[in-house]
């Protein structure tokens, strides 16, 4: 997985965020002396061979006013966790959805799903309702609330001398 020079200043110029404009991707090729079609075409490329997993938002949900965030994570039968887990993650209030191989005996959870509230109480209404939807496939279940905010970035290249 290789990648050019116009490819690094691609990453260089996106890695810190899009720019918060109308047409992101024509700001960036501005910037770089590039068309907005090949910055597209690059990235979109680079999405393809796994460079860049994937283009997305990262918000601040306590500044949206959704102080509690809660992991929430459930023990269900493999054989219908997949197909469960794809109703979860399309639930509107869920914003990210996964299995994960179980770690017995301590840790018996393979579906995770992160909801968002203004409050605790909140958090556990949706989580009520993802139990209702997975019913008896589900055996336990759990919820793990953020305590503070994880710093999140996106790709970062390395720079030449350690900066």
């Amino acid at each position: 997985m290789s990648i050019d020079a116009t490819d690094r200043r691609i990453i260089a110029a996106t890695e810190a965020g899009l720019p918060l404009v109308a047409a992101p991707y024509a700001e960036i090729a501005r910037r770089l002396d590039l068309s907005e079609s090949e910055v597209i075409d690059r990235l979109s490329a680079m999405q393809a061979r796994g460079v860049v997993r994937r283009i997305a938002i990262a918000p601040n949900h306590y500044a949206l006013g959704l102080a509690a965030n809660g992991m929430t994570v459930w023990d269900v039968d493999d054989a219908v966790a997949s197909g469960l887990g794809a109703r979860v993650g399309a639930l509107d209030f869920v914003t990210h959805c996964y299995l994960r191989p179980r770690a017995r005996p301590d840790w018996p959870y393979n579906l995770f799903a992160m909801a968002h509230g203004r409050d605790r109480a909140e958090v556990e209404e949706k989580r009520a309702v993802i139990r209702e939807l997975l019913g008896p496939a589900c055996r336990a279940d759990d919820v793990l609330y953020s305590t503070r905010i994880l710093k999140k970035t996106g790709l970062r290249l390395a720079r030449k001398g350690g900066q």
